[in-house]
């Protein structure tokens, strides 16, 4: 085994060490300590992650999961705390720790107007969220994996609240932790049902032994797990936490969008790709889910006028068409546009967030326009991500858009037709956010105005950083229509997927179909593209309001008004009752009568003492009778 796999065990623990450092230190460290220490941990385990990275590349794997010590060791079973490094948990690795990275940089600036000790517990917030997401990566097991699942509900929790002096961000905040919960029950229910049939949660001894597994218990573990990614992921129906997840500061929307949390549910099912291979029934059910969802996201996205909302349906879309690419077998494309989304999805949220920045807090899109001359680095950047997103050509986007579309035509022309018109409200939805954002004229304050100016280089460089990516990061997956053998990606990931290639039947395309997917996809969304700039680069305010079906996606298809009304008020109904009957009156009003009683009992027997001799003796002499009845009868 190579020296640097001995070294895996500082990839989580360095930024667990920030936590602890900058969370227990926070009254101490001033601001610029803080910020050192929050972002060197996560470099220095992105510069490991690297090194790993490389000797995989070099065909240096494991052959086994690293182990440290037993977690939980009984007699009938045992689950170890270990660590798992293979080309799948290289890539998020490097996903992970490197736009990690340029998120905690470029928070150094965004914060920077916080107290001291607020500014550091916000950086130790950040390290536990990548801490708790290397251990999902990184375990060898489904247990390890829940641990860290867990840990990024909890930091989700903390930072989207962390502005907790304002209600509705606590509202957020509990939101999105309580259906996260949802998810999770789904996800342990299913790894009891694994240990129960096959005595472990080990990825490697459950994979091999999934042929002992029934139909039964493949699909039902399979779609609990999917629950899970169903919360994680932010799939229908637990898809509302997400957009309301803008509560918190604009970084740790892009963290949880581009970096950790949400992709969460994506790596789960690509880890455990044979078992849903195994599944047909589940497969088809993860593919219309997320095309679902893909869907009605893009939908909402295109009435949405805050521009962090906009991204935010934008997320919960993209995750829909990678659960699409997970339904029809093509692991590596969703991995793909996993990898992909997160170059151009944490540009797009920093790059808001610089806008934000530049307009006092403004959010709404309405009261921007012309920032393209105050802000060309971050408006240049910012073009970069939506052509990316869009999926024009060469942009990294592209690449990964069409790999799906591809393999959900060879699934069923209908969800490649349903794929395609997402592609082109995305394209269509996005230069809308563009467009009112950078073109035309401002629509601001004169104050607004005054103060807008391009952001500070802890804020530009990371920008321009995730800008190159977005522009290149799809060369590694170049299609075999374009370059033979040019899909480096598929390659390296191919001994994670042998299992499930194996068993299935790869459904050949030919080139000229392959070419005219990509044109009509390509040009669809060029003409939605086109119709958007030329639709809002002369946006101007007005007073109407959406009416009609305008007004039913401006207000999210009423889908929080609807759980409102059949979930929650219910639920708050049923809480209220059982407070004042079942607990009130049942369990304080037993409790307060016990206590009444004693009162009561005490006052009447204290009346006994009342110092008359006469009395006394009366008492003894009943006491006596009492004492020889007694005795007779017994």
């Amino acid at each position: 085994m190579s020296n640097i796999f001995q070294l895996i065990w500082l990839i989580p623990l360095l930024p667990l060490l920030g936590f602890l450092i900058n969370g227990l230190g926070r009254k101490q460290l001033s601001k610029t300590m803080a910020g050192i220490i929050g972002s060197g941990t996560v470099f220095l385990s992105f510069v490991i992650s690297l090194l790993v990275f490389l000797q995989l590349v070099n065909g240096n794997i494991p052959k086994e999961a690293i182990h440290y010590f037993d977690f939980i060791n009984i007699t009938a079973i045992r689950i170890g705390f270990d660590f798992q490094i293979d080309q799948l948990s290289s890539i998020f690795l490097l996903i992970i720790t490197g736009v990690g990275f340029l998120i905690h940089v470029y928070s150094t600036a965004y914060i920077h107007d916080e107290e001291p000790k607020d500014y550091a517990k916000y950086f130790a917030f950040l390290n536990l969220f990548v801490f708790s997401m290397l251990l999902l990566v990184m375990g060898a097991n489904f247990v390890i994996m829940f641990i860290g699942w867990e840990g990024v509900g909890l930091c989700s929790y903390l930072l989207i609240g962390y502005w907790f002096k304002n209600t509705n961000y606590n509202i957020a905040a509990k939101k999105a932790f309580i259906m996260n919960r949802i998810g999770d029950l789904g996800f342990l229910l299913a790894v009891f049902w694994l240990i129960s049939k096959l005595g472990t949660a080990d990825y490697h001894e459950v994979f091999a032994n999934v042929s002992k597994l029934s139909v039964t218990d493949l699909t039902g573990i399979t779609l609990l797990l999917f629950i899970g990614a169903m919360g994680k992921s932010a799939q229908i129906p637990l898809y509302t936490w997400l957009p309301d997840a803008m509560a918190g500061p604009t970084p740790v929307s892009a963290l949880i969008h581009a970096a950790t949390m949400v992709t969460a549910g994506i790596y789960m099912i690509a880890r455990s790709n044979i078992l849903y291979t195994m599944a047909p029934v589940t497969q088809g059910f993860v593919a219309i889910v997320g095309l679902a969802t893909a869907l009605l996201a893009a939908t909402i996205a295109l009435k949405q006028n805050d521009i962090k909302k906009v991204l935010a349906y934008s997320t919960v879309s993209q995750l829909g068409y990678m659960f699409l690419a997970l339904g029809v077998g093509a692991y590596t494309g969703a991995v793909f546009h996993v990898m992909t989304h997160a170059f151009f999805k944490a540009l797009l949220f920093l790059g808001a967030g610089s806008v934000i920045h530049a307009m006092s807090g403004e959010q709404d899109i309405r009261n921007m326009g012309g920032l393209k001359k105050y802000m060309s680095i971050t408006h240049i950047t910012f073009l970069l991500a939506c052509l990316a997103i869009a999926g024009m050509p060469p942009f990294s986007g592209f690449f990964s858009k069409d790999e799906i579309l591809a393999a959900a035509y060879t699934r069923s022309p209908l969800l490649w037709g349903a794929g395609v018109a997402g592609a082109i409200m995305t394209a269509f939805y996005m230069f809308r956010l563009y467009a009112m954002t950078f073109l035309g004229k401002f629509r601001g304050t004169e104050l607004q105005q005054h103060h807008l100016h391009e952001s500070p280089k802890a804020i530009t460089i990371p920008l321009i950083i995730l800008a190159i990516l977005s522009v290149v990061g799809g060369l590694v997956g170049i299609p075999e229509v374009f370059m033979h053998g040019g899909h480096k990606l598929e390659a390296f990931l191919a001994p994670v997927f042998a299992q499930s290639n194996a068993i299935t039947a790869k459904h050949a395309m030919s080139h000229a179909t392959e070419y005219m997917l990509m044109g009509i996809s390509v040009a669809a969304a060029l003409a939605a593209l086109v119709f958007a700039w030329t639709k809002f680069s002369k946006y101007q305010k007005t007073e109407s309001t959406e009416s009609g079906f305008g007004k039913i996606l401006a207000n999210k298809w009423y889908v929080d008004e609807l759980y409102d009304t059949i979930i929650v008020k219910p639920v708050q109904l049923l809480a209220t009752y059982f407070n004042n009957v079942f607990e009130k009156k049942g369990i304080d009003g037993f409790v307060n009568g016990v206590g009444k009683a004693v009162n009561y009992g005490s006052r009447q027997i204290r009346l006994l003492q009342s110092g008359q001799v006469g009395l006394y003796v009366l008492m003894m002499v009943l006491g006596i009778l009492i004492f020889f009845i007694v005795q007779l009868f017994l």
